[in-house]
């Protein structure tokens, strides 16, 4: 088993708390990347959506898990499941320290997540007005929304 931390950073003026619109465990939220096959390096085509919510049973032994999928290349299995209760808010003193914020930790078994991509789903709240929040669906650029985020 490799957990790998999903962190963010950001320059935030006169804002705070950046997150997913229902906070960091919010199980309609959509985490998308890229996976690296573990076994033979294959990375996928396309990006993969994660979120806590959708959940399918192991297919060997008890419990269940957030995806499982198949190298296309390899045909390899692997599987990828979130772990709830690791993530926070990304805040202006973060930015102002140069520090990353934990957003969610993911238990990765036959793949490597790769190249988070910032979607839509986000809120953030203004330091001038707290109790003011804004969703910011479509303020990432396509151009800039790529991140390496990882960690393990």
């Amino acid at each position: 088993m490799v957990n790998f931390m999903l962190k963010i950073s950001a320059d935030l003026e006169n804002l705070t708390n950046l997150q997913p619109q229902g906070g960091c465990d919010d199980p309609s939220f959509p985490y998308l990347f890229k996976l690296k096959c573990g076994r033979c390096g294959e990375l996928s085509q396309k990006e993969t959506c994660v979120s806590l919510g959708d959940t399918v049973p192991l297919l060997q032994g008890k419990g269940t898990t957030n995806l499982v999928q198949k190298c296309k290349f390899c045909m390899r299995e692997g599987t990828v499941t979130m772990i709830p209760g690791k993530g926070r808010p990304l805040t202006q003193e973060d930015c102002e320290g140069g520090k990353f914020a934990p957003l969610m930790l993911f238990d990765c078994r036959g793949y490597e997540p790769v190249g988070f991509v910032f979607g839509v789903g986000w809120k953030v709240e203004s330091v001038s007005f707290c109790s003011s929040s804004s969703t910011l669906d479509g303020f990432f650029s396509d151009t800039a929304n790529h991140s390496k985020g990882f960690g393990m």
